[in-house]
């Protein structure tokens, strides 16, 4: 890690209080519907960038959304945000496909500043932005930082889904999804994110997979500040499946070692059943013969689900894959900026 710079002063919680080469900050958030949360948590950013000598630029990224942003908004006009704009799509193409388009924005606009992606609904507080910054510069604004959830303010269930989630996806993929979008990253690493197609279906994954180097801050995750999440079940289970469909080689291989693993344990079955029934005298169980069959029909789903796998993957690699710098821009209907402060 890096010495502090001598232009930091702490303030009374030790967090730096000025990040002067870090200014103005970008926002990056997508917006469904939620104007509601999302005024509230621009007076939130306001008063905490405020607090610790902050400036920044807001860019909504208006998913589709059929409730129209309000006239007046903000509601009070604030004092440490320069700008706020609306990127607004053609269509609703949901949370993780909407931030792509506003990263590919971001890069397309040539900006040089950190970029701060975070949730529009509350969730992610924007209290914590600082100690994200405060990681930021202590890895000499090379990473990008993540905020690393400890605890979760959802109810039994989800969490009881999330738990479940992170196990198939330590199993599957090899490491557990702490993190998601809330993140600093540097303005240069867009360069490399908006090339790759993986970026279309999961911002975070794609980092980790392209090994772009990040670290992460543990922070508890905050209640919405207004209405109810618009992600059902079926939102969040694809949202998941987003994340392992970036590593897509990896599940394929693991799920052929599985194949191959399974089956050496049926052929070994199979042969001592053979040697019993032929060599000795003793009587074969019934459940004996029973698990070799369930074993040999859960070998035969596997080896097609393994070989649909590497069909489809042979076959994607001779396709013109999506590009998000080259396709993103058609989504976009129109940028408009609805708050601008001038000295």
């Amino acid at each position: 890690m890096s010495s502090t710079p001598s232009s930091f002063r702490p303030d009374s919680t030790g967090l730096p209080a000025e990040f002067p080469s870090l200014l103005p900050l970008t926002i990056l958030m997508p917006v469904f519907n939620d104007w509601a949360a999302a005024r509230f948590l621009v007076e939130q950013i306001d008063s905490v960038f405020g607090q610790h000598a902050l400036t920044a630029q807001i860019i909504f990224v208006d998913d589709g959304s059929l409730e129209p942003m309000p006239e007046q908004f903000p509601a009070t006009p604030p004092q440490n945000i320069q700008q706020i704009q609306t990127v607004e799509l053609r269509t609703n193409l949901g949370h993780q496909r909407a931030l792509c388009v506003g990263l590919v924005h971001l890069q397309r606009s040539g900006i040089s500043s950190p970029v701060v992606v975070m949730d529009s609904d509350g969730e992610d507080a924007p209290a914590d932005i600082p100690r994200l910054l405060e990681k930021f510069v202590a890895e000499d604004n090379r990473k990008v930082i993540f905020a690393a959830r400890r605890l979760r303010a959802e109810g039994f269930i989800f969490k009881f889904f999330y738990k479940l989630y992170r196990t198939i996806h330590r199993a599957v993929v090899g490491f557990d999804p702490r993190f998601g979008n809330f993140s600093v990253l540097p303005a240069a690493v867009l360069e490399r994110l908006v090339v790759t197609s993986d970026l279309w279906n999961h911002y975070a994954a794609t980092v980790v997979k392209m090994k772009i180097p990040y670290s992460t801050v543990p922070i508890d995750r905050s209640k919405r500040f207004a209405g109810e999440s618009r992600m059902g079940f079926v939102g969040l289970v694809i949202h998941g499946l987003s994340a392992m469909s970036v590593f897509g080689d990896t599940v394929g291989v693991r799920l052929l070692i599985s194949c191959g693993v399974l089956g050496v344990l049926t052929a070994i079955l199979i042969i001592a059943a053979i040697v019993i029934k032929a060599a000795t005298n003793l009587g074969i169980p019934g459940w004996a013969t029973y698990v070799t069959g369930l074993l040999l029909l859960l070998l035969s789903e596997l080896v097609v689900l393994s070989l649909i796998f590497i069909f489809v993957a042979l076959y994607s690699r001779g396709q013109s894959s999506f590009a998000p710098i080259r396709d993103c821009p058609i989504y976009i209907s129109k940028i408009r900026t609805v708050f601008s402060r001038h000295e």
